[in-house]
């Protein structure tokens, strides 16, 4: 008879069991010191291998020649308990027997020696599943126990545990398995049945099992039923999983504000019959990856599951998108993956939740407000960053265009007309001038200490350089002002003024241009040709601030 490969490939020592050496190695230390407690209790996610361990457990116990705390596989009493003809080994699923009178059947058994084995040991899986009454039967034989038992009690939900029972057991906490070391398993259970397994594959059976390593077998399982030669694709067909091109073109929609895109996306995959409620986790879980790669940068690679390609595709596309907007998303996908458990047409949720997210006006959440907020200030600096590369003319401003021609009787409008050209040009080629200019609107940078806290770790020199100096912020410019040459020439040096944008941009999340500050100087008292020069200012300083990022970037950037 077929044996499905959970069960086939179950660990058979404590050296089989993977992922869980602070809890293997205790054991066979307690066991290879005669140290054998009286009650274990064993707690963690599914398929990370508590029953395994107990029956491990159960037999070494009870081992006649066990060898560095493991259980040697072929004395009697390993035989015996293996193959169920010892008794001495009982397994109670307290799911289904649960009552007190269940429990009271087990401990009316207690009293007696064990009859083939060393002890009794008692196996109960589910244990959160038993009633008050039979933990309060349980508490007494736990509390004071005779010497010939042991009790090993696995769950996974902890917290149902009553402290009463907590405090009477030797507890082990079983972790999530790698996600590496589970595709390392597979890929040796894989070559041991004949069937070739690709390295990518075995990463996305891991990442699916999501820590739990019978869940990864039984994917290996059915992906075995469809092909001998297992790669991603199969992997997807098998489990109804989405492609990454599919992710990253739904990841597109929802930047580009496509809601068409996004739409046919939906309706392509739900004819492959792909289920929505896993796209919806998918989703969530790639924009995850976004997230990480926008905050964590190139560290975030260790802890993302995609190739070489899709990962570079990626940071693309998370330098594109606000961590607002990311987080935003990840909220609403997962709201909406809650709606799906609860009932309902899975493939109209998700498509509601997919025009939330390409139409964001749609949404009133905070987050969501947040991102578009977020959304126009990087819209707005990309039009300040691209209005020098624009021409402007007086049309641009209502005031000009709209003034009437100055009279002929009026004698100092003449010679005012032919200063504009020279003085328009003059400005537009002064850095100096701009600077003025920008320096009058701009307001002080609330974040500029912690960007020099931040700037000590990029580096050390140019952070004390700029001790004591303060910052202002116009448009996408950081201005800074300080009397020390020093400052000036770190500004002009192309090397250390990129370490204080890139301290600036891990502080705001922005990346700005930078520039030295000059203080506003005293206005004067105006002539009696003011209502023309107050138009012709007007007009000029259209000119001057259009032309920006021409007049400082030749100088400072």
């Amino acid at each position: 008879m077929y044996r499905v490969l959970y069960r086939k490939w179950r660990p058979e020592k404590f050296s089989d069991v993977i992922g869980q050496e602070h809890i293997t190695t205790t054991l066979r230390n307690e066991i290879k010191l005669g140290r054998i407690s009286h009650a274990y209790l064993f707690t963690g996610s599914r398929g990370t291998g508590k029953t395994s361990c107990a029956k491990i457990l159960s037999r070494a116990v009870n081992c006649l020649d066990p060898f560095n705390g493991e259980p040697c596989g072929k004395c009697k009493n390993c035989v015996g308990i293996a193959n169920g003809s010892i008794l001495d080994v009982v397994e109670m699923d307290a799911a289904s027997n649960n009552s007190v009178n269940d429990i009271r059947a087990v401990l009316e058994e207690v009293v007696y020696t064990p009859s083939d084995a060393k002890y009794r040991v008692y196996i109960i899986d589910e244990v959160h599943m038993l009633s008050s009454g039979a933990y309060n039967a349980l508490l007494k034989t736990l509390e004071e126990p005779p010497p010939h038992i042991v009790f090993i009690l696995a769950t996974t939900e902890i917290n149902k545990i009553p402290a009463t029972i907590l405090s009477r057991c030797q507890r082990f906490d079983f972790n999530r398995i790698d996600t590496v070391d589970m595709a390392k398993r597979l890929s040796e259970i894989a070559q041991a049945e004949s069937v070739s397994l690709d390295s990518d594959a075995a990463m996305l059976i891991a990442a699916v099992a999501d820590g739990a390593m019978r869940d990864s077998l039984s994917i290996l399982d059915r992906c075995i039923g469809l092909s001998d030669n297992i790669t991603t694709e199969v992997v997807r067909n098998t489990t109804g999983l989405a492609g990454r091109d599919y992710l990253f073109s739904l990841a597109d929609a929802v930047s580009q504000n496509n809601v068409v895109l996004a739409i046919n996306t939906i309706s392509d995959l739900h004819k492959a019959s792909k289920s929505m409620s896993l796209l919806c986790e998918e989703l969530s879980e790639h924009y995850r990856s976004l997230m990480l790669l926008k905050t964590m940068k190139k560290d975030a690679s260790t802890l993302i599951l995609m190739t070489d390609e899709e990962l570079k595709r990626a940071e693309i596309q998370a330098e594109n998108i606000d961590l607002s907007q990311i987080i935003n998303c990840i909220e609403t996908l997962q709201s909406t993956r809650e709606i799906m458990f609860k009932g309902g047409n899975n493939k109209i949720e998700f498509e509601t939740c997919m025009i939330k997210l390409c139409t964001p006006r749609l949404s009133s959440d905070m987050s969501s407000i947040l991102a578009r907020l977020e959304k126009l200030e990087r819209t707005y600096s990309a039009i300040v960053n691209n209005v020098g590369n624009t021409a402007v003319t007086p049309v641009n401003n209502p005031e000009i265009s709209v003034a009437p021609k100055p009279p002929e009787t009026v004698p100092e409008v003449k010679p005012i007309e032919k200063e504009i050209p020279e003085r328009s040009q003059k400005v537009m080629s002064s850095a100096e001038e701009t600077i003025a200019k920008l320096s009058e609107r701009a307001v002080p940078m609330e974040q500029w200490e912690d960007v020099l806290e931040t700037m000590k770790s990029l580096t050390r020199v140019t952070a004390t350089a700029f001790t004591g100096t303060k910052a202002y912020v116009v448009d996408n410019f950081v201005l800074i002002y300080s009397d020390s040459d020093t400052v000036t020439k770190y500004l002009k040096n192309a090397t250390q003024r990129d370490k204080i944008k890139e301290a600036i941009r891990l502080v705001t999340g922005r990346n700005y241009n930078l520039g030295p500050y000059r203080k506003p100087k005293t206005p004067t008292v105006q002539s009696n040709n003011a209502p023309v020069k107050s138009k012709l200012d007007t007009f000029i300083s259209n000119i001057s601030d259009s032309d920006v990022n021409i007049n400082i970037k030749n100088e400072y950037d």
